[in-house]
């Protein structure tokens, strides 16, 4: 969604590096910069003035111009006043103290309010709420049965009285929710009203007096987050017209510039509380400004990925593969690297996964040509191993691999290459455990000196001068041994005494011209 800005953004801080002084031409030019790339996203041009001005100022000020990196507090800065208009901080739903609460959607048509009621159901009912969907959009074709789909597949009861279709009183359907929620004893009631495909007075009315109706404690405005500028412009509508307490916005994981996001936070005052990111039913989760800072300036959102992994991945399943590993739990096969795979898979797309981490920005081409399918050829290899070859991989000799590649519809290079990565990632990922990190950098196994297992030294040859040459004829060599004991006689005596005798430290004092009580040193 935020690609444009994002590589934007990058390339003017990479401007910055190694300056160890900013001037006032570096940061007019970086403002310019900014200032492109906001407009180029579909910013407000209200938005892009004011979040231009505060960044110039702050770049002015003692911050930057006392800093000892000045280019990553100018990031510092963007980051900031980047969460400061996407709204600050995480705005979470309020709960009404007596009685079901009550969410109201409101939009226009095609922002995708049906779809989201079920994923906004779904997201409550993980937080241990017992929601109830209230089908009120009464004129789209079957846009009741839409939502008593969707509200299947999340395991959410809909309540429909009618078939909709332009059949039906909505503002009536929506208040006898209430008592229905009651008489259930469900805790949220989450009403799904029209749209329409633009502003009118009919719609704003039939908004208002369901609002009346049912008196929400929360009124969401759902916003298709790829219509650019107009986005601004119905939030501005529908804030006048029937007011809301806070923002949704569809579609993020679409390729339109995002300005919208960027926009209406600022300019109607109402945060952002949810997004939803993509066609899974998962695929919705709270907004919080500043990760999507993060992610704008390619500091990743690790904090997000952490949260996900958590719900998806079997905590039991992940500590046996951790403690193999580690050589505590028998040999890691290709049965346990199946089933995380199969964890990774939960998470959804490894694009998007890999796009959380820090940096990746520079390799997004990579990353959008990845053929998620890969994942599933390397499962069809690895299940078309018998349970032996998959505990014991090097049992796979060439005929095995010729029946596994026929099996999976592969060729036998495939085969080969998934074995010998195997072995390889193995490897690695048991060293990691231990301790050792990643193999090849400081402090890692085979690494000698470095903390790491040291190899066997060679002993060291001793340079021997012409002299130290002992011949191989045993009449000469007891000639030179004569000649060197002769040689040793006749050199200047040793002032610490005979080398092979006790020393005489007093001697040695006095030779060496030293203080009379310098002696007890020498001892």
């Amino acid at each position: 969604m935020f690609a444009t800005l994002s590589d934007r953004l990058s390339a003017t801080f990479k401007n910055l590096r190694g300056k160890g002084r900013l001037s006032e031409a570096d940061i007019d030019a970086t403002a310019r910069e900014i200032r492109i790339a906001l407009l180029e996203a579909d910013v407000a041009l209200p938005v892009v003035k004011e979040f231009v001005g505060a960044v110039k100022e702050r770049a002015r000020g003692s911050e930057v111009s006392q800093a000892l990196n000045p280019a990553q507090q100018i990031v510092k800065i963007v980051n900031e006043e980047l969460q400061a208009i996407l709204g600050g901080e995480t705005r979470r739903l309020r709960y009404a103290k007596n009685g079901p609460t009550v969410i109201m959607l409101a939009g226009l048509q095609g922002a995708g309010k049906t779809t989201l009621a079920a994923k906004l159901a779904l997201w409550l009912k993980e937080q241990d709420k017992s929601p109830l969907l209230v089908a009120c959009d009464l004129q789209r074709p079957n846009a009741v049965r839409q939502l008593q789909v969707n509200g299947e597949r999340v395991g959410v009861p809909v309540f429909a009285p009618e078939p909709g279709n332009g059949v039906g009183d909505p503002v009536q359907v929506a208040r006898a929710s209430i008592d229905e929620a009651k008489r259930r004893l469900h805790d949220v009631v989450i009403v799904d009203t029209a749209g329409r495909l633009g502003v009118d007075a009919e719609l704003m009315q039939q908004a208002a007096d369901i609002r009346d109706a049912v008196r929400p404690d929360e009124v969401l405005f759902v916003v298709d987050a790829m219509i650019g500028q107009d986005a601004v412009t119905t939030a501005q509508a529908f804030l006048d017209g029937v007011g809301y307490d806070g923002v949704v916005l569809t579609k993020l994981d679409g390729d339109a510039r995002g300005g919208a996001a960027l926009s209406i936070a600022s300019i109607t005052g109402k945060p952002v509380m949810f997004a939803s990111n993509g066609e899974k039913m998962t695929d919705f989760d709270l907004f919080h400004p500043d990760r999507m800072a993060s992610r704008i300036l390619d500091m990743g959102d690790v904090l997000t990925l952490i949260e996900q992994a958590e719900k998806t991945f079997d905590a039991e399943q992940a500590m046996k593969a951790a403690q193999k590993l580690s050589g505590q739990g028998g040999d890691f096969t290709l049965d346990d690297f199946l089933e995380q795979m199969q964890q990774v898979r939960k998470l959804g797309s490894l694009s998007k996964i890999m796009g959380m981490l820090p940096g990746m920005a520079q390799f997004r081409d990579q990353l959008e040509n990845f053929d998620e399918r890969e994942i599933d050829r390397i499962q069809a290899i690895i299940q078309s191993m018998t349970p032996a070859e998959r505990a014991n991989p090097k049992i796979i000799d060439g005929s095995r691999r010729a029946r596994i590649a026929k099996g999976s519809g592969r060729q036998v290079s495939d085969v080969n290459q998934l074995v010998d990565r195997f072995f390889e990632a193995r490897k690695m990922m048991q060293q990691m455990a231990r301790g050792g990190g990643m193999p090849g950098m400081p402090g890692m196994p085979g690494m000698p000196g470095m903390g790491g297992p040291k190899r066997g030294k060679a002993k060291p040859q001793q340079k021997k001068g012409k002299g130290a040459k002992r011949s191989g004829n045993p009449a000469k060599a007891a000639e030179q041994a004569k000649a060197a004991k002769e040689k040793a006689a006749a050199a200047p005596g040793n002032p610490f005494g005979n080398a092979d005798g006790p020393v005489d430290y007093e001697q040695a004092a006095a030779a060496l011209d030293l203080p009379a009580d310098f002696s007890k040193f020498l001892k």
